[in-house]
């Protein structure tokens, strides 16, 4: 019930910013390293891919395809860190500070546990719960 619930929440998250990618792909385009090529056509090919692992989370009928969605995710998650990270450089180094620390630190924190959350609620990894689970099992 737990993952179900996340899962949706995720895909609802993930569908919303893909697309803001496609509708205003100012704000991304600001924070897209300038080591990016072709900036425009990358943040338009990161709201596809948000949409599109967003609806394979969201299906029901085929968990490998629900899997597939998640990795492409977590995958995502990852692949974006350099801008997240370009962002909170660029911010930081405004004069009145920009959104500061107590707002960047965090953001990147955050940014493996959304990688695992798309793993585990795709159903790709069990961990940390793989051990517990099978340890229950085993009492039956």
């Amino acid at each position: 019930m737990i993952r179900a619930t996340l899962r949706i929440l995720l895909a609802v998250f993930y569908a919303y910013a893909g697309y803001r990618h496609i509708v205003n792909p100012e704000p991304f385009l600001l924070i897209t390293p300038d080591w990016v090529p072709r900036p425009e056509a990358v943040v338009l090919g990161t709201g596809i891919a948000e949409i599109a692992g967003a609806l394979a989370l969201l299906q029901p009928w085929s968990q490998p395809l629900r899997i597939t969605g998640g990795i492409g995710l977590a995958l995502y998650a990852l692949c974006v860190w350099p801008a997240n990270l370009n962002h909170m450089m660029m911010d930081l180094a405004r004069p009145d500070g920009g959104w500061g620390l107590a707002y960047h630190i965090p953001r990147m924190m955050a940014q493996p546990l959304i990688i695992w959350l798309a793993l585990w609620v795709s159903e790709a990894v069990d961990w940390p719960f793989r051990g517990r689970a099978s340890a229950l099992n085993d009492k039956r």
